[in-house]
């Protein structure tokens, strides 16, 4: 059950659940840096059943996009070498300690006593 804050506030509630879930996929993955990491697409299918996605609130691309300029989440493209005609995967996106951060705190607010 989202707490009245995230309730209330679609965007901080969708920006959360991105991070617990780039959170949890580098917990799952420890170790292994090839896989601590997301697509956009795999964020927006796991998110598909999220209120927020859910009643169409708030578009993930654009809370990524500002989890990026925030510098809570990093992107990283693998691009192919000069001369190659492979084309340039998608980015893949990975929680930073400033995410992190962001997590732990926002957690420890909703478990406040008001």
């Amino acid at each position: 059950m989202p707490s009245d804050d995230t309730q209330t506030d679609p965007t901080r509630a969708t920006l959360i659940a991105i991070l617990q879930q780039l959170n949890r996929v580098e917990s799952i993955h420890e170790g292994r840096d090839d896989r601590q990491s997301l697509e956009l697409k795999e964020i927006e299918r796991l998110l598909s059943d999220f209120w927020a996605v859910k009643l169409d609130q708030v578009k993930v691309p654009l809370a990524l996009g500002l989890l990026v300029r925030n510098g809570m989440v990093e992107g990283k493209i693998d691009r192919p070498p000069p001369g190659s005609r492979r084309p340039v995967p998608p980015a893949a996106y990975r929680i930073t300690s400033e995410g992190k951060r962001f997590l732990v705190d926002s957690s420890h607010q909703a478990d406040r006593i008001r």
